[in-house]
């Protein structure tokens, strides 16, 4: 399984090959710190998924310095109390079991994070936003198109009652990658002609399923299975469609694709290799890549941008790249991630809600790059050319069987 890079600690350690690039990003930086020196308030919390990245990511929260941790849920109850022991939450406020989500927002806290499987996503944030909560969500928002469309009308419906919904993708957040974003909406490589986007890991242990979906709901297992986690394109590969919509502010209009499982004694039914070809609306392809597969190949998660006289990279390892032709490249280190643009959303979150904004502007691009990865999804399955407008139409059902556990 892919291993992320661990945090190293706040670093302004990025190497440019341009003294300009490194003012950019510097005056990026500044106007979206890590974390405010003295929040001017604290935001009373309920988390809503403890395992590890939300265990994880309650750290952040608490380390941020404006929050409150005041309640826990997940499914298990030994998740919940490992969680509200590290977060200092009262015993009366961890919760577990399907419903635990409930006791959260009923528990008084005006925000929530939901770090929960994909399947859940949906019901939870409408629950949410209709309590007039602020909500903090993971990716992927769905697993099918009605879960999609659920979670947009959730967004706007937050807008309405004035509170922040914010969904957390780390690519957009780097300052390096922001630069070269806005350097290719400018024109600087002129026409775009392709695009090519690529999700490679290491895949997920596919253990032999039990008398209820209740083992899949852990160490990211639900990755194998499309009713839980929406397939490796929706749950691992959608970081780098993200990006590529981010970059060019649309969605596809159709998709092409192929794709198949190639790992060995499967019990889930996600496709773990995928090569889907999208179309825009003005005729610009899009290639994308996927592949969770345990073959010690380094992960990859990004999305090259070629235009009439240059290219543009952006990445969430290694290094982002921008060069218009006959001129020098700039290359310039995107630096830990994983750990950062967690901070600079937890960061933002908090901001947006002091502030009083409300405009929620993830909740639209999150919708579409679910939207088309569900579509790449498909046209994957079927080995053909599905349209949006088709996809759209059929709101295709996938929904996890919860019969058996605990309520």
């Amino acid at each position: 399984m892919l291993t992320r890079r661990s945090f190293l600690g706040h670093t302004a350690a990025i190497s440019a090959a341009t003294a300009p690039l490194f003012e950019a990003m510097a005056g990026l930086a500044a106007e979206n710190p890590a974390a405010p020196a003295q929040p001017p308030r604290k935001i009373k919390l309920g988390l809503v998924g403890c395992g590890g990245r939300g265990k994880w990511i309650a750290g952040l929260f608490k380390e941020h310095g404006g929050y409150e941790m005041h309640a826990v849920a997940d499914y298990f109850q030994r998740n919940a109390d490992a969680c509200g022991n590290a977060l200092g939450v009262e015993k009366n406020r961890r919760f577990s079991g399907l419903s635990g989500y409930k006791k959260v927002i009923e528990s008084g806290v005006e925000a929530v994070a939901l770090i929960v499987p994909p399947c859940f996503l949906p019901e939870h944030s409408s629950a949410a936003a209709e309590a007039g909560l602020h909500v903090y969500m993971a990716k992927p928002v769905a697993v099918d198109v009605h879960g999609c469309l659920k979670v947009e009308a959730a967004g706007k419906l937050a807008t309405q009652k004035q509170r922040v919904f914010l969904v957390d993708y780390q690519i957009p957040t780097d300052p390096v990658n922001i630069q070269i974003a806005e350097r290719v909406r400018k024109g600087e490589i002129g026409k775009l002609t392709k695009v090519e986007s690529v999700g490679v890991c290491g895949g997920r242990a596919d253990p032999p399923k039990t008398a209820t979906i209740e083992s899949r709901l852990e160490s990211l297992v639900w990755d194998n299975d499309i009713a839980i986690g929406g397939s490796f394109i929706n749950s691992y590969d959608i970081h780098a469609i993200d990006a590529t919509i981010w970059v060019l502010g649309r969605r596809p209009v159709a998709a092409m694709g192929s794709s198949r499982i190639c790992r060995a004694n499967p019990y889930g039914d996600s496709h773990d290799v995928c090569s889907v070809v999208y179309e825009y609306a003005d005729g610009l392809i899009h290639e994308h890549s996927g592949l969770a597969m345990p073959d010690g190949s380094d992960g990859e998660l990004g999305c090259k941008v070629h235009g009439e006289r240059g290219y543009a990279v952006v990445n969430y390892w290694r290094k982002a790249r921008f060069l218009v032709r006959g001129q020098k490249a700039t290359v310039a280190e995107v630096v830990d991630l994983y750990p950062a643009g967690a901070r600079r959303n937890i960061a933002a979150f908090h901001q947006d809600v002091v502030a009083g904004r409300f405009e929620n502007h993830t909740v639209r691009r999150a919708v579409d790059g679910c939207l088309t990865c569900i579509l790449g999804r498909e046209a994957g399955f079927r080995h053909g050319r599905l349209t949006m407008e088709e996809l759209l139409k059929e709101n295709k059902r996938y929904e996890a069987d919860l019969t058996g556990l605990k309520v």
